[in-house]
């Protein structure tokens, strides 16, 4: 009988922290509390990450491809444009961390998003841009607009959402799954049958 794989010590504190987050807040979330949680001496959080930052940065990274998982298992590796987005918003909504994300929740992520500097946003769309050129490619999407502008039209609906409710006020998971479903209608208004 296989035995049951243990957890290393990043995935431990990374647990450890989204557990903290989710019921206090990352503000109110210290490093001595994850180590504790996760059963380590503070020091050993160091080790793993420079900062508490960086601990959230790597929750919302783990978050990011847990829904990209989720959505390759229920429509596999080449799915429609709008079926991605439509599966992304049931992963989204059913993962609290990556809700909050979206849902401008500062009392789970403080201002944490509002601070980040690097190019994750500038690849993210790089990616999209990418993938937009394979369906296409593939004959998928029509051909009478560029990726680039498709892409960035996505892209900057989704970046959209990710300051909609800081913007526009409080949003709730119905209004944050509509406006994604709304953004499948109109990839796929962009689809070939």
């Amino acid at each position: 009988m296989p035995r049951p794989r243990i957890p290393d010590r990043r995935e431990r504190l990374l647990d450890a922290a989204e557990g903290l987050v989710l019921a206090r807040g990352f503000d109110a979330v210290n490093v001595a509390a994850i180590a504790a949680e996760a059963g380590v001496g503070k020091g050993a959080v160091y080790l793993e990450f420079a900062s508490k930052h960086a601990i959230l940065d790597a929750l919302l990274q783990r978050g990011s491809a847990r829904m990209a998982d989720r959505v390759r298992r229920e429509l596999g590796d080449h799915p429609s444009l709008s079926a991605a987005y439509r599966s992304s918003a049931r992963a989204l909504l059913d993962d609290p961390l990556m809700s909050a994300a979206f849902l401008d929740d500062r009392g789970v992520l403080g201002v944490h998003a509002l601070e980040t500097t690097d190019d994750r946003y500038r690849e993210r769309h790089t990616a999209v841009i990418a993938w937009v050129r394979h369906l296409q490619a593939q004959g998928r999407i029509v051909e009478d607009v560029t990726a680039d502008a498709l892409a960035l039209a996505l892209s900057s609906a989704t970046i959209g959402l990710l300051s909609a409710a800081r913007l526009l006020g409080p949003l709730d998971a119905a209004q944050l799954e509509s406006a994604i479903d709304a953004i499948g209608r109109m990839a796929a208004s962009l689809e070939k049958e």
